[in-house]
């Protein structure tokens, strides 16, 4: 049950293997989409060039450089993911995984992001809560902000961490991979999404 009392807060822990097996799918996954999208722009930009030589003076060097101009993204998305993942891997060689997850207390949400220097500290007024969806075969919550809300709004600390952003604010050149693993999470949906209505005054909850 979540706490009743107004000066009490709901830890929520979590499970150490879960998130190391997750940082693995999370791993494999990025790059095989990575690779795939690699190739598309690849032969995208092949094929632009190949038309620009063998249809010399055919009036197709417009659409040509346009292709390859719309192909340039997917190359830039595959330098993208490996830039995080070695921004990433070097976050995790440098520091302990967090044993708490979340803390829902009166003053909002502080969320303990994979691979963040520090929580991400949110009022209650910035926030609607969390969308529960599957992912990759798995059950992720990820965070649900107010409309306008960012980095430097008023009581919020912690958004412009490049970790969080690849998962509160995804870059359009990356796929989401969600904030939180539900079963790595040591209280049930139900309990959090009580806590999250009982201190919030009903504002914001979880979305299925």
């Amino acid at each position: 049950m979540p706490p009743r009392e107004p000066g009490q807060s709901l830890v929520v822990g979590i499970d150490r293997d879960a998130v190391l097996r997750r940082r693995e799918v999370v791993r494999t996954v990025e790059r095989r989409g990575a690779w795939v999208t690699l190739a598309l722009g690849a032969i995208g930009i092949v094929a632009a060039i190949y038309a620009l030589i063998a249809f010399r003076g055919s009036g197709m060097w417009p659409f040509a450089l346009l292709l390859i101009v719309a192909m340039i993204p997917l190359v830039l998305s595959t330098v993208l993911v490996y830039r995080l993942q070695a921004e990433r891997v070097e976050w995790y060689d440098a520091n302990e995984l967090p044993p708490v997850a979340m803390r829902i207390s009166a003053k909002g949400l502080e969320l303990a992001c994979d691979g963040a220097a520090f929580p991400v500290v949110l009022p209650w007024a910035t926030v609607r809560g969390f969308t529960q969806h599957k992912l990759l075969g798995q059950y992720m919550l990820d965070l649900a902000l107010v409309r306008g809300v960012g980095a430097t709004t008023a009581g919020v600390r912690g958004l412009d961490q490049p970790s969080v952003r690849s998962v509160v604010k995804p870059n359009p050149l990356l796929r989401p991979t969600g904030m939180f693993l539900v079963k790595a999470l040591d209280q049930p949906v139900h309990v959090i999404d009580e806590a999250i209505k009982h201190f919030s005054g009903g504002a914001a909850g979880i979305a299925r």
